[in-house]
């Protein structure tokens, strides 16, 4: 299947690349490639897996473009690579990247919204633990340095004044303590269902605790990233629906990324990315394996907040009103 991009497009990105006139991001001039790298996730990550489906659609149907993942700490430790040139894109949450005064990084715009993250917090079922104070004390995984669960697991216990003994571990590592008994419980926002969790939920009876009034206060504090939200039934093997806060995901570019490659990228995520889930032959295919996609779509997409689109972005979504 081959991306029907408009000839201008396609030309455009090849040239561009030929000319080495892609800042940090071509091959050789004799290649005629692009070479761009995205910002990921930790291992047991959603934004380690939805990263890699991107990367990989976008190789495929971008004539001119490979794009390759880059594992990292996720939200913060992504907009720091960004900012350093490290990378080209990368995935965030928003609350991690909006100032308190409401800006974004400057050198830094959005392609589009994802999906939504939700903030988990996990014990085993035989935990004393059955509410967010009794953390008090606990040893308690952050997530990890960088990342976006960090951020705002951070802000919760903050705002709730409650003193934890706060461990910095990935999605895998802490799922890992927390079945052996290292910690007593551990946050992670991400999307549901998580790979983590879904795999410690299926070996060992689990519980998550109600976040609402968490919510209640984060939305309070700091308007905009924040709703509160449910994480359903469905969503991990015998843990009931669960009362939480979500936050929106948004790729990231850098500003001197090129309109037309740009454009070119946000058209191959929301008009393509249905038709090459149902024609994949990999067995990591989205939506399947990656059922965050369900939530990519062109009306919530442009929703990025007070994050400024990149102008190729917003030229799609001008030409793709509906």
């Amino acid at each position: 299947m081959v991306l029907n991009l408009e000839p201008r497009l396609s030309r455009r990105v090849v040239l561009l690349a030929a000319g080495g006139l892609l800042v940090g991001c071509s091959g050789p001039p004799e290649t005629g490639m692009v070479h761009l790298r995205l910002a990921t996730g930790p291992a047991g990550a959603v934004y380690r897996r939805i990263g890699g489906a991107l990367a990989e659609y976008v190789s495929e149907q971008v004539p001119g473009v490979t794009m390759v993942t880059v594992p990292s700490g996720a939200s913060t430790d992504n907009i720091r690579m960004l900012r350093a040139g490290e990378v080209h894109l990368g995935l965030t949450s928003l609350d991690a990247l909006i100032t308190t005064d409401g800006s974004a990084p400057e050198g830094l715009s959005a392609i589009c919204r994802l999906y939504d993250s939700h903030l988990h917090l996990v014990v085993m079922a035989g935990s004393a633990i059955d509410g967010f104070r009794d953390l008090e004390g606990k040893r308690v995984s952050l997530g990890a340095h960088d990342s976006g669960t960090e951020f705002t697991s951070l802000r919760v216990l903050e705002l709730g004044l409650v003193n934890a003994d706060g461990r910095y571990l990935s999605q895998a590592e802490s799922a890992a303590a927390l079945r052996d008994g290292e910690i007593d419980a551990m946050f992670s926002l991400t999307g549901v269902p998580t790979p983590a969790i879904t795999e410690l939920a299926q070996r060992y009876p689990i519980r998550l605790i109600p976040l609402d009034a968490q919510a209640d206060a984060l939305f309070t504090a700091f308007p905009g990233p924040y709703t509160p939200a449910m994480i359903p039934a469905t969503a991990y093997a015998g843990v009931p629906a669960t009362r939480t806060v979500a936050v929106p995901n948004v790729l990231l570019v850098r500003d001197d990324l090129p309109d037309d490659l740009v454009y070119a990228i946000t058209d191959t995520i929301f008009t393509h990315t249905g038709t090459i889930i149902s024609a994949s032959r990999d067995a990591e295919a989205l939506p399947e394996a990656v059922p965050e996609a369900w939530q990519i779509n062109v009306r919530t997409g442009i929703s990025t907040a007070s994050t400024p689109l990149h102008p190729g972005a917003a030229a799609w979504f001008r030409d793709h009103k509906r």
